[in-house]
C-alpha cells in the first residue's frame, strides 16, 4: 500500500488502484454470492416434488420460469428508483448501505419455510438489489477522475469480484440447497450478504470522496458543478447513444439469462450428470495445479500478484478437498445441476486475461475496438453458444439424456460473449453519463438488464408451445442477425459519443 507520509485513507492506493476499490470489490463479491446462490436454487426449488427427501413446491416448469422472469425483472427494474434515490436524496454511498440491510433481511427471511416468508424475502431482495447494484457500480467509476486510464482496469477488477461470488455460490449454496435443504441454502445466501455488509461498513473511510449526498461538503468539485447547470449538446448526444446501447443490453441478457431458467431446469431434468470420481479428481487437481502454475509465473514478474494467485490456489484447493471428503462419496457421482451455474464464472477466471489481451492485440493492429463493436461481437458469440444447446436437445430426443459437454460448451461461448460485452457496457455507461444523472443512468442500465431477464423468461415460458430445439435455434439466429445489424450502423453511433472513449485508455476493458 502506498501511504506517502500521512496520506488520508481515501487517497491511498493498493496495486496501483484506490484502496476503496477493493472494499467495493469484496462487498460486491458477497452480494453476488447471495444473489447467484438464490438464482441457482429458485427454479429448481419451485419445480422440486412436494413428496421428496428435499421437498419443493412441485410447480410446472413454465410456472417456475414465469416467477423467475418477474423476480429477475423486478430486481433490475428497481435499479431506476434506486438510482434516483441516490441522485436526489441520499447519495450512492448511503443508498448502497440501505440496500445491503434490505438484502440481509430478505435472504435470511427466505431461510424460513412458509410461503409468506418466501414472497416477503423476494420483496426485500428486489428492493435491496435496486438500491445497491447500480450505485456500487457508479461508485467504482467515481473513484477515478475523468480521463484516468485506470478506470477500465478498475472495472475489470470489480468484475472479477462479481464472478468469484457467483462461482462460489453455485458450488457452496447450490450443493447445500439442492442436496440437503433448499432453505438452508437460502440462509447461507443471507450469511454471505451479512459479511458483505460488514466489509462495506469497514471500508467507509476509504470511500469518503465518492457516492456522497448531492451538494454535500464531501462531494467533488465536478459533482458540485454538474448539479448546477443543464445538459449541453454533447452530453445530450451521449445520452442518446447510451439509450440505444440499452437495446443491445436487452437482447444480450434476454438470451444469456436462459442460464438461470430454461438451461438450469434442462441441466436438472434432461442432462446425464453421472461421472466417475476419477474424472472429478482430475478436474480438481488440474484446476488447483493450474492456479499454482499461474502463481509461479506471476511470481517471477510481480511478487504481489504471485502471492494473490497462491492464496487463490489454496482457497480453491481447500474448498474442493472438503467437497472430496464430504460430498464425493458415491461412484459414479451425480453432479448437482446447480454446479453448472458456476461454469460461467470459472471460464471468466480462466479466459478473462486471454480475451483482454486479444482486444489489446486487435486494437494495436489498428482494428475497430470501440465498446459498441465489442458489445455487438459479444452478442453474436453468445448467440452461437446456443448451437450446442440445439445439439443437446436433439441428443435428448434420440437417447433420452444429453451429455454434460453440450452445456459446458454453451457456457463457454456465453462467457466469451459476456467478456466482450458486459464489463465494457458498465464502463461505457460511466464514461458517457453526465455526472448529474450518474446514478439514474446506471439504474437505467440495470433496468435494461431487467427487461432482458423479462425477455429471457418470456422465451423460456414458450417451452409449453415449442421444443427446446426450436427455442435454442431461434435464439441463435436472432442474436447473430441482430449483432450484424449493429455492426452496419456502428459509425453513426460512434459519432454520437463525441470521442468519450478516447478520454481514457481501453486497456483490459473486456
Amino acid at each position: 500500500m502506498e501511504t506517502h507520509g500521512i496520506r488520508p485513507p481515501h487517497e491511498r492506493e493498493l496495486f496501483g488502484h484506490p484502496v476503496g476499490l477493493y472494499f467495493l470489490f469484496f462487498t460486491e463479491l458477497w452480494e453476488r454470492f447471495s444473489y447467484y446462490g438464490m438464482r441457482a436454487l429458485l427454479t429448481l426449488f419451485l419445480t422440486a416434488a412436494v413428496m421428496s427427501d428435499n421437498p419443493g413446491w412441485g410447480w410446472e416448469e413454465s410456472e417456475a420460469i414465469n416467477l423467475y422472469k418477474w423476480y429477475t425483472t423486478l430486481v433490475y427494474l428497481a435499479s431506476i428508483p434506486g438510482g434516483l434515490i441516490a441522485d436526489r436524496i441520499f447519495g450512492q454511498k448511503k443508498t448502497v448501505m440501505i440496500g445491503g440491510v434490505l438484502l440481509c433481511i430478505g435472504h435470511l427471511v427466505l431461510a424460513f419455510p412458509p410461503a409468506w416468508a418466501f414472497y416477503t424475502g423476494l420483496g426485500f431482495i428486489i428492493a435491496g438489489v435496486g438500491c445497491l447494484k447500480p450505485n456500487i457500480s457508479t461508485m467504482v467509476g467515481g473513484l477515478y477522475p475523468r480521463g484516468d486510464s485506470r478506470r477500465d482496469v478498475g472495472f475489470t477488477i470489480f468484475y472479477i469480484g462479481i464472478n468469484i461470488g457467483a462461482f462460489l455460490a453455485g458450488i457452496i449454496i447450490g450443493t447445500v440447497g439442492e442436496n440437503i435443504n433448499w432453505h438452508y441454502g437460502f440462509g447461507m445466501a443471507g450469511i454471505g450478504m451479512l459479511i458483505g455488509q460488514i466489509v462495506y461498513v469497514w471500508g467507509q473511510k476509504y470511500l469518503k470522496p465518492v457516492g456522497n449526498k448531492p451538494g454535500s461538503a464531501d462531494s467533488s468539485e465536478e459533482e458540485k458543478e454538474a448539479q448546477k447547470r443543464p445538459l449541453n449538446a454533447v452530453e445530450k448526444d451521449r445520452m442518446k447513444v447510451i439509450f440505444i446501447s440499452f437495446l443491445m443490453i436487452i437482447v444480450f441478457w434476454g438470451a444469456f439469462e436462459q442460464a438461470g431458467g430454461l438451461m438450469n431446469i434442462y441441466a436438472k431434468e434432461k442432462t446425464n450428470r453421472l461421472t466417475d470420481l476419477l474424472n472429478i479428481d482430475i478436474i480438481l487437481l488440474g484446476l488447483t495445479g493450474l492456479m499454482v502454475v499461474k502463481a509461479l509465473l506471476a511470481y517471477r514478474k510481480d511478487r504481489k500478484s504471485g502471492t494473490g494467485w497462491f492464496i487463490g490456489a489454496g482457497v480453491i484447493g481447500a474448498l474442493f478437498l472438503v467437497l472430496k471428503v464430504y460430498v464425493f462419496t458415491i461412484d459414479p457421482y451425480e453432479v448437482p445441476a446447480t454446479w453448472f451455474q458456476s461454469v460461467n464464472s470459472f471460464f471468466i477466471f480462466t479466459l478473462g486475461l486471454p480475451v483482454a489481451l486479444f482486444w489489446v492485440w486487435w486494437k494495436n493492429r489498428g482494428k475497430e475496438s470501440s465498446s459498441l463493436f465489442k458489445m455487438a461481437i459479444g452478442i453474436i458469440i453468445m448467440g452461437l453458444g446456443f448451437v450446442f444447446m440445439s445439439k443437446a436437445s436433439l441428443e435428448f430426443e434420440e437417447v433420452g439424456k444429453s451429455a454434460m459437454i453440450w452445456l459446458v460448451l454453451a457456457y463457454l461461448f456465453h462467457t466469451i460473449g459476456e467478456l466482450c460485452a458486459s464489463p465494457v457496457a458498465l464502463s461505457f455507461v460511466t464514461k458517457l453519463s453526465p455526472v448529474k444523472y450518474a446514478g439514474f443512468m446506471m439504474g437505467a442500465y440495470f433496468a435494461a438488464t431487467g427487461l432482458g431477464n423479462f425477455v429471457a423468461g418470456s422465451i423460456g415460458e414458450q417451452i409449453k408451445n415449442f421444443s427446446e430445439f426450436q427455442l435454442f435455434t431461434g435464439i441463435t439466429i436472432f442474436c447473430v442477425i441482430f449483432g450484424l445489424l449493429v455492426l452496419l450502423i456502428l459509425k453513426p453511433l460512434k459519432r454520437l459519443t463525441h470521442g468519450a472513449e478516447e478520454e481514457g485508455s481501453e486497456l483490459l476493458a473486456h
